[in-house]
């Protein structure tokens, strides 16, 4: 990795999550001087998403860490729907995709953060600088520049373009846009997510487990190979972390198979938050574009958030190379951000305000009956074909920017 005291970046990514440093390997590969900057220190280590569906798999591919994401990471198998006294609604079967090269995969993602942070070491189109806080923006009609605070010192960074890839709470969002413009909506259930070890084999789960109830929903999906789960579920509105953390083993001993005591699970990360499905006005202004959570929020359930803003982060790096290279004019960015935005539209919002109501706003011992998508799910169980169907629908998000190249 270059001294950032001589490099020049074309493209500035700010936030090194796993959007922000899979844009800037993607770029660095590709020849395009990029420098990442992130105000922490290193990679957070809270609860985050762990599954990539197929079309945020076909990009870890194209980053060349497919390879080091699989062994160190599993392809789930199957996912279930179940009442809270464990039995099986209806499922999908995951294994019937398992000689697919983009089948999913789960790994924390403060591991593929870390996989990804020591393959820019290795480029040398590429600098990432920790500790740096965005202040402000501009740009001109060559050029754009972030000032930022490092260590007391405030410095302006210049660049060709600059990318927002800094989360939910974006600071180049809120300086296109104002602090308070994120059109959407604030769900009112209260979401706790927790990485829990416990013997959930034991009572006949699968891999992934969403349980259907009006009061104790929640899921409980494999995340690595020790035996640690992500175990989420919807809590009362309006307590305090310290009140939600209180409540916690009463609550696993209501839900969890096997009503366990404290002592029979290890909890390793415990995260409140309230969930989200916004979109930006826009995901493209003059130099400066936003992607994944920085431009639309979306709930966990699902994975359309993570798998979504890694698709966006695809698209980008094939519209940015294209310019780069002289291949596109930047109107290619006008189309990122009409097709992304309209990919969230059309897929992540329905698709996941749909998958978070199932759980929480039905009768479990009529869900079938009722219910279109576990229908469908329960007629696959029977058909191979309409199986890997659905399996496939998340390719929707995919979009191929390179059609739109003059060359």
């Amino acid at each position: 990795m270059p001294s950032i005291q001589d490099f020049k970046p074309y493209v500035v990514v700010v936030g090194a999550g796993p959007a922000g440093l899979l844009l800037a390997l993607l770029l660095a590969k590709r020849n395009v001087p990029v420098q990442v900057i992130d105000s922490n220190k290193s990679v957070p280590q809270q609860a985050r998403a762990t599954h990539y569906a197929s079309p945020a798999v076909y990009e870890l591919q194209r980053a060349g860490v497919l390879d080091e994401v699989r062994s160190e990471g599993f392809s789930p198998g199957k996912v279930v729907w179940r009442k809270l006294d464990t039995s099986v609604i209806a499922g999908i079967d995951g294994t019937l995709m398992k000689d697919e090269y983009d089948r999913m995969v789960c790994l924390p993602l403060n591991r593929l953060c870390e996989i990804l942070l020591d393959r820019l070491a290795r480029e040398c189109h590429a600098v990432v600088s920790w500790g740096y806080q965005a202040l402000s923006i501009g740009q001109e009609n060559d050029k754009a520049w972030i000032e930022v605070e490092y260590g007391g010192q405030r410095e302006t960074i210049t660049a060709s373009y600059i990318v927002g890839c800094d989360g939910a709470n974006s600071q180049i969002r809120r300086s296109l846009f104002g602090d308070w413009e994120f059109p959407g909506k604030t769900w009112n259930e209260q979401i706790v997510a927790t990485n829990t070890y416990y013997d959930f084999d034991k009572y006949g789960y699968d891999d992934s487990n969403f349980i259907v109830d009006r009061e104790h929903w929640h899921m409980a999906a494999r995340i690595s190979k020790d035996g640690l789960w992500r175990v989420t579920y919807g809590e009362i509105p309006g307590l305090t972390s310290g009140e939600l953390r209180a409540r916690m083993d009463d609550k696993f001993h209501t839900f969890l198979p096997g009503k366990p005591q404290p002592h029979e699970y290890e909890v390793v990360n415990f995260s409140p938050y309230k969930v989200h499905q916004r979109l930006a006005p826009r995901m493209r202004v003059g130099r400066f574009c936003i992607a994944a959570d920085a431009a639309h929020l979306c709930n966990p359930f699902g994975g359309l958030g993570l798998t979504g803003g890694i698709v966006d982060v695809g698209g980008l790096y094939d519209c940015l190379a294209g310019i780069y290279e002289g291949k596109a004019d930047d109107s290619i960015l006008d189309k990122y951000d009409e097709i992304r935005r309209q990919k969230y539209n059309e897929i992540v919002d329905p698709i996941s305000s749909s998958n978070l109501r199932r759980l929480f706003d039905q009768d479990p011992n009529t869900a079938l009956e009722n219910d279109e998508f576990l229908r469908l799910c329960k007629k696959a169980e029977k058909d191979p074909v309409l199986s890997r169907q659905m399996q496939r629908g998340a390719d929707a998000l995919k979009h191929d920017f390179t059609q739109y190249y003059k060359t």
